[in-house]
């Protein structure tokens, strides 16, 4: 804080300030209706100078910095124009009327279907994408890298969507728990939330500091949504079959009041992948007072309820006997297809905005929010009973293909092709989840040792900030920013269906008895139907932010400084005394709080108005989330050994022009992000664990520490004017992500508690130095050409060439205990090949990814009233694709590894994720 103070007190004694008298203005019109646009933007490019429209479509922009400047008129759902000017101190500007025409293509942005909303990635980081942060830019590499490259989960820079921050009305939606934003918050309202800004990376924004994602701004104020109605009906073959929505915008009447009201229905019985049911509604109401000239006040409401069946990743052997669409999640129950892992998010948002125009130069927003729901995953219970999944690994051909036998120390290999072929079969003919067997299971023991329960995160979250801007002089422009936010998220398992079993005893049958329980404040209890049971605790977070910056602007060169402080703060509380960890379950355990700065800056520099050069770079630390703070959240309130503050340096350089018919940008980046830790769960054989019975098999909380990771590459996006109607379009990423430095990996054993032995094994070093970064292509590649014409059709194509996608590798496999042979003191086997070893940790490069995309649309005004109808067609050649994995961490020694090898077809191979095959979406609206 103290750096923070004296940083922003020797920006402040170098201002200056001085008054000047011209002006520059124009009038703003819809070329269609000949009607004035009210809330168009005008702005001049790298400065602080900015208006926007009156219900007269007039705007005036006071005391233009004098020069070569370049102004922009921009509107949702509009062509973007641009103005090149010579600005003098001597005389005003009047542009006259400014036509805009209407976007037809901007139907594409409302009928993106992300990923995001799809995550896969609920378990595992490397699956996500970032082509849900990049809806609201016109940079033509990043819409690219949104519409295009996403569907193979390209990420921009390499980067996890929590380094990018999304914003509703000034309230940041990025969650606590992992630091990413859940866009199923507002999923299918994509008409009342088109007002949408993107900053780029570490540039310049009026909401916070930022991350070196960049930072995706949505308002949804009343007065800023269009007039008037819209309708739309769309199908689809990917997340969901079809979708209905309505929209309506009052504007703003003569009694000062806005009102905005959008409403969708989003829903299949099966969606692109097997089993995976959809259904979700979304509502969305603002209304806007406008008390005087100087204030507002803004209420958004947003309620978005989505439930949906998922489908898992799957190895190389599953796939190749039933196809890369399968889902082993779901299985046929009373002639209908029922999905055992559903995901169910319902939090509602309200946000409560004062707008204060102080003057004409200086603005203070002010906004409450309060957050609150729950996300829920189901999956099923199988205490004491067998695995019901289709795809456990002793249902498959391969357990016999790698059965073995030991002779001594030396592995033999005995493969029973008999026993395979029978698996194989059965696999064939039983490879869906068979509920009727679960149902007769429980009623053979008189209680349940199946069921269906959901992990639970149920949250309730104040927010409130204050945004300031300034205009100090006609060069320098503040604003600054604090935020407050408290979280209380309790976090459970829910039973949802005891499976025509009568109850279900709430103790872990795999543990020893005197550990089992779980809860001993309780023990023995019975569980029934929309009970709590299993593990039940309440995270406290409590995290203030402050963020102060300053531009400046001299006619060809512009630079800005930025500085940030943060506290961060949390507390788990127990509210079951877990038999495994009496003494750290229950009750508050100790607060673990972190303190952050960061600073940034950057400078532009303009050739002329059509040549710019740019350069920025940001220093920050973060706090870890909540996920990776805790080595096991759920059962107890110990933290990870040693956690500190992630490092984060981001820079890049760019050059940008903007001709009348070349508009691009080339660039550069470098990113490093020191110290970050990640927690994974999984099963996994031949670790020494140093228990009693010598076993080396258990289920494992994996905790790496001291990861390192580094980005580099170049970006390009150009947008050619060839003709007044065709347009072409070039995208090109060259990149290397890389894991910097070797970590640290730590393992929580619970099972090591019933020894007597503490739970967190080290196992030292992780040699992951220079291995890739996995859940995105490292090059992208894309030409596209559009034709528009006047008659408002248009047509458009793309070719898209993707490659070094990489696996997700597992650390706990590059660390000595891979050679470790279990239970002999750390001693390495005797029999290690190096030649092999390094084959077998080779990590695995993924199949290069060909995709074709075709969109068009066609636009009519008919009594005042435009219809229209916007499709695409996605990967055109039907191209069977995996968009990413991960290493299973399983076989965690050399032998154990080895012999999954053995006959080709590995039990415990990697599990991949797959991209859709080829789809379809077609919407039609009405607006009036």
């Amino acid at each position: 804080m103290k750096k923070l103070l004296f940083s922003t007190f020797l920006v402040l004694i170098t201002l200056t300030t001085w008054a000047q008298s011209t002006a520059l203005r124009g009038v703003v019109v819809d070329a269609k209706t000949q009607q004035p646009l009210f809330k168009v933007t005008a702005s001049l490019f790298n400065t602080n100078l900015s208006a926007t429209t009156n219900e007269q479509g007039e705007f005036v922009i006071a005391n233009p910095t004098p020069g070569n400047q370049v102004l922009y008129i921009e509107f949702t759902g509009y062509v973007q124009k641009r103005f090149i000017l010579d600005i003098t101190n001597e005389s005003d500007i009047d542009l006259g009327t400014i036509y805009l025409e209407e976007d037809v293509t901007s139907e594409q942005q409302l009928s993106l279907i992300t990923l995001t909303e799809n995550d896969l990635g609920d378990d595992n980081s490397g699956s996500e994408t970032t082509s849900g942060l990049l809806q609201a830019s016109r940079d033509p590499f990043q819409q690219a890298a949104a519409f295009n490259w996403g569907q193979a989960r390209f990420r921009i820079r390499g980067l996890d969507n929590e380094y990018g921050n999304i914003f509703i009305n000034g309230i940041t939606m990025n969650k606590l728990f992992d630091g990413r934003p859940q866009f199923s918050n507002w999923g299918g309202l994509n008409d009342a939330t088109r007002n949408q800004e993107f900053i780029n990376g570490s540039m310049p924004n009026d909401y916070t500091f930022g991350g070196i994602l960049g930072v995706q701004a949505i308002n949804t104020r009343a007065s800023f949504m269009r007039p008037g109605a819209r309708v739309s009906i769309s199908g689809a073959n990917t997340n969901y079959s079809g979708r209905g929505m309505i929209t309506y915008g009052s504007g703003m009447n003569r009694n000062g009041w806005a009102y905005a009201a959008s409403a969708s229905y989003r829903m299949a019985k099966e969606g692109f992948f097997e089993g995976t049911d959809y259904d979700a509604k979304s509502f969305f109401l603002a209304i806007e007072k406008k008390i005087n000239s100087n204030h507002s006040l803004n209420l958004s409401a947003i309620y978005a309820q989505n439930s949906r069946g998922k489908n898992g990743p799957n190895t190389q052997e599953v796939v190749d006997l039933k196809g890369f669409q399968y889902n082993s999640y779901w299985g046929w129950q009373n002639g209908k297809k029922r999905n055992s892992r559903d995901k169910d998010v319902e939090e509602p948002i309200f946000i409560l905005s004062h707008y204060w125009d102080i003057n004409e130069k200086t603005s203070l927003n002010t906004n409450v929010s309060y957050q609150f729901g729950k996300i829920s995953n189901s999956r099923l219970e199988n205490n004491g009973a067998n695995n019901p999944d289709p795809t456990y690994y002793k249902n498959l051909p391969s357990y016999y293909l790698n059965f073995h036998n030991t002779d001594g120390s030396s592995p033999i290999w005995t493969p029973d092709f008999a026993n395979a072929e029978r698996n194989r079969i059965d696999f064939l003919n039983n490879s869906q989840i068979n509920w009727d067997r679960l149902y007769l299971q429980n009623a053979s023991k008189g209680y349940a040792v199946n069921a269906l329960y959901a992990d639970v995160m149920q949250d309730n979250q104040f927010t409130a900030n204050t945004l300031f801007n300034t205009q100090i002089s006609n060069a320098i422009g503040f604003n600054a920013g604090l935020t407050y936010r408290n979280l209380r998220s309790e976090g459970y398992q829910e039973m949802l269906d005891l499976l025509g079993g009568a109850y279900l005893i709430d103790n872990d049958l795999f543990l020893k008895e005197e550990f089992s329980a779980s809860d001993l404040n309780n023990p023995n209890r019975k569980v029934y139907e929309g009970d709590k049971y299993g593990y039940n605790f309440i995270m406290h977070a409590n995290v203030v932010d402050l963020f102060t910056q300053f531009r400046f602007n001299y006619g060809k060169l512009g630079f800005y400084l930025s500085q940030n402080a943060s506290y961060t703060e949390y507390q788990r509380e127990g509210l079951y005394r877990n038999g495994l960890y009496a003494d750290s379950s229950f009750g508050k355990g100790q607060k673990i709080s972190f303190e952050n700065y960061g600073f940034k800056g950057g400078a532009t520099y303009k050739l002329t108005g059509q040549h710019i050069f740019n350069i920025n770079a940001s220093y920050y630390t973060q706090a870890p989330s909540i996920r990776n703070s805790y080595s096991n959240i759920r059962i107890s309130d110990a933290t990870v050994n040693g956690l500190t503050n992630e490092k984060v340096f981001g820079s890049d350089i760019n050059y940008i022009i903007r001709t009348p018919k070349l508009k691009g940008r080339v660039g550069a980046y470098f990113n490093e992000i020191k110290d970050a830790t990640r927690t994974s769960f999984f099963y996994a054989d031949g670790i020494d664990l140093e228990l009693d019975d010598e076993t080396s098999s258990d289920f494992v909380a994996e905790i790496t520490r001291g990861i390192d990771r580094q980005s580099m590459g170049m970006e390009l996006g150009a947008e050619y004017q060839a003709t007044k109607t065709i347009k072409v379009l070039a995208a090109a990423n060259f990149s290397q992500s890389i894991y910097s430095d070797n970590a640290n990996v730590y393992l929580n054993v619970d099972g090591r508690r019933e020894n007597g032995l503490s739970p967190i094994v080290n196992y030292g070093t992780s040699y992951i130095k220079n291995y890739r970064v996995a859940g995105t292509p490292q090059q992208a590649y894309s030409l596209g050409i559009e034709y528009r014409d006047p008659k408002y059709w248009w047509i458009g194509a793309n070719a898209n060439f993707l490659t070094d996608i990489y696996l997700d590798i597992s650390p706990l496999l590059r660390t000595n205990n891979f050679f470790s042979e279990p239970g002999q003191g750390g001693a390495a086997f005797n029999d290690v090949d190096t030649n092999v070893a390094k084959r077998l940790l080779k990590q695995e490069k993924l199949d290069d990814v060909f995709l074709v995309n075709l969109q068009g649309g066609k636009s009519w005004r008919i009594g005042g009233k435009t219809i229209g109808f916007f499709a695409t067609i996605n990967n055109v050649l039907g191209l069977e694709y995996k968009t990413g994995g991960f290493e299973q961490a399983r076989n965690a020694n050399y032998r154990e590894l080895l012999m999954d090898h053995a006959s080709g077809t590995r039990t415990f191979g990697p599990k991949y994720f797959y991209g859709f095959g080829r789809t379809y979406f077609l919407n039609l609206y009405m607006n009036f």
